[in-house]
């Protein structure tokens, strides 16, 4: 039977034991939520920020329901078809679309684990239509009709679920479960393979400018980028120690040249998972930090997300579970070498969704650089990047790998960044490899990964970094 009523400011409806809500949700926005469950769960995970409370209007009538917010309405067939229009002329925007019209529809729903589906949202396409955003990819395309996009997070590919159309509108697929998005020529298909409810946010705007602002308005802008950043960072694989990095700074000073800021890459810890300098190569941080800042040159250090059995660490954060579990098979995550495990041995990666193993992380960090001066930090390795990558095998704190596992950089950022608000810290910058819708609200800085040295690739970025600014992300940068 259908049913639609009206709730303060909220369109529902539901039919065959579906529940779909349409609200207002910031400027000239609308957010959609469905599900088979018997409620729709607030609780779950979004990217969304709460907006100011909006306002809505709602008429519901023998031919459907129509509910608008500014420059944008949803009609809803009594079907439960949805389709936005411009809310002044009538121009269609985007439509959902059935897979089959007589057995699928638009949306679709697979029980696929506990209260978990395989979801599909299916939408018309348009002949006219270009197609930009969903974060960073290689394929060299900026406009991505036609392409296949992952939804997963992997080294150069960097999955930011919004799409930024020229037809007039920008979607959020707000949902951190791995799949992918489907941009044909005859249909767009979003898939999860792993989530409690369907959830999106689509907004409209006359310029590609309106609707990114309306995108940063809901999942938050970017601090001010400090004026260093904006200098020349010197870096390379790798400085091994710290006579070798200070001899390079100095003839910079030497030969009048310009630095903002000078790198230490990895390996320059104990272990894995120490988060703290070798002090036979690295003897006096604090000095050599006091030195830099003298010429006006920040240091920046490399802080990966992973502990090694090896790590006095370990034992303690295994116990208190703030380490990504495994469902089957060994319980760690990659096999890597270490220092004083030159041959490799097994590395796990914590679980920033916990916020004990945030914080526990942040102290540690404190301890091993902070307390010397350093106040950059570069959050590398944060997809996180596992060989094989088996998100259907992680257990995290919030829940299932494949439901979650693109939370993962946004949550190992806000940690950081929460600790840098707690020690009164007002210039915030992080650069990190990966990234999720709303990441930007932490002061992150995304660069293309560990790209090929070709020109070929260097092209291919140019066009990455536009639509990862159309995905909401200000910072970006690449290797030369």
């Amino acid at each position: 039977m259908t049913n639609f009523y009206q709730h303060e400011h909220s369109l529902y409806f539901s039919l065959n034991y579906e529940t779909l809500k349409i609200e207002p949700w910031g400027r000239h926005s609308l957010r959609v939520r469905a599900s088979l469950s018997p409620h729709l769960r607030d609780d779950w995970v979004s990217a969304l920020m709460e907006p100011a409370s909006g306002q809505a209007s709602i008429q519901i009538d023998a031919s459907g329901a129509r509910i608008s917010n500014g420059a944008i309405s949803a009609e809803v067939s009594p079907r439960g078809q949805i389709r936005f229009i411009e809310t002044e002329t009538g121009r269609e925007l985007l439509s959902e679309k059935p897979i089959h019209a007589l057995s699928v529809p638009a949306r679709s729903y697979k029980a696929v684990k506990g209260d978990l589906f395989h979801i599909q949202a299916n939408f018309a396409a348009y002949d006219d239509e270009h197609l930009y955003g969903l974060g960073q990819h290689q394929h060299g395309r900026l406009d991505q009709k036609g392409c296949v996009i992952d939804l997963i997070h992997r080294n150069t590919e960097v999955g930011i679920p919004f799409l930024l159309s020229s037809r007039g509108y920008g979607l959020l697929w707000n949902n951190p479960a791995v799949g992918r998005v489907e941009l044909g020529y005859n249909a767009t298909r979003w898939v999860a393979e792993a989530a409690p409810l369907l959830d999106y946010w689509i907004t409209a705007g006359g310029t590609p400018a309106e609707i990114v602002s309306n995108y940063a308005d809901v999942t938050g802008h970017a601090p001010l980028l400090p004026d260093w950043a904006a200098g020349f960072w010197q870096s390379k694989l790798r400085y091994a120690s710290q006579e070798e990095l200070l001899a390079v700074a100095r003839q910079y000073r030497e030969l009048g040249l310009p630095l903002s800021v000078i790198v230490i890459d990895f390996f320059h810890w104990t272990k894995q998972g120490d988060w703290q300098f070798d002090p036979a190569c690295w003897p006096d941080p604090a000095a050599m930090v006091k030195e830099l800042a003298e010429q006006g040159v920040k240091v920046m250090v490399s802080v990966w997300p992973t502990v090694s059995r090896l790590s006095l660490n370990y034992e303690p954060m295994w116990q208190q579970g703030y380490i990504l579990r495994t469902e089957r098979g060994v319980l760690a995550h990659q096999y890597f070498v270490d220092n004083q495990a030159e041959a490799g041995i097994y590395v796990h990666y914590y679980d920033p969704t916990h916020p004990g193993a945030r914080r526990f992380i942040w102290e540690r960090v404190l301890e091993g650089y902070y307390q010397h001066g350093i106040k950059v930090f570069w959050l590398d390795a944060c997809e996180p990047e596992m060989l094989p990558m088996m998100p259907d095998n992680l257990r995290f704190y919030i829940g299932d790998g494949e439901a979650v596992a693109n939370i993962y950089p946004l949550a190992h950022a806000q940690g950081f960044y929460e600790g840098m608000q707690a020690e009164g810290e007002k210039e915030i910058f992080f650069l990190c490899r990966s990234a999720w819708a709303g990441s930007q609200r932490f002061g992150v800085a995304v660069w293309s990964g560990d790209i090929q040295s070709t020109f070929e690739a260097l092209r291919a970025q140019v066009r990455a970094g536009l639509n990862i600014g159309l995905s909401g992300i200000p910072w970006w940068t690449t290797d030369i």
